[in-house]
């Protein structure tokens, strides 16, 4: 599954839903700074940001193999529960479905860290 070799197989399958997740929370971003509301999300988008930078920094691990790839994946999930949390007290539907990519990667990144 890996593209120039199989030596990160074992990580495809977090890799891709961190990067997908690290997507969602950039789209989610964007929408929330266009939403009437923008002020009272400020620590939701504070935290979007966040999420979607420690999960493109551990998939760059992950797929580079790195010795310390469980250790941000452990701290990924931490984040990835945190934005959840923070996105789920908004009730749009681009919050409801970050929401649900924030938790299925911080599952993933679990699995992974163990």
């Amino acid at each position: 599954m890996g593209i120039v070799s199989t030596a990160t197989d074992k990580y495809q399958k977090c890799i891709d839903t961190c990067n997908r997740c690290a997507q969602a929370c950039m789209e989610c971003l964007n929408l929330c700074l266009k939403e009437p509301d923008v002020s009272a999300r400020k620590k939701c988008i504070a935290k979007l940001h966040e999420c979607a930078c420690i999960c493109k920094e551990s998939a760059t691990f992950m797929s580079m193999d790195a010795c310390h790839a469980k250790d941000l994946c452990s701290l990924c999930q931490t984040i990835c529960n945190e934005c959840a949390q923070e996105c789920g007290m908004f009730k749009d539907d681009h919050c409801q479905k970050c929401t649900s990519e924030c938790k299925n990667c911080a599952n993933e990144c679990m699995a992974m860290a163990q």
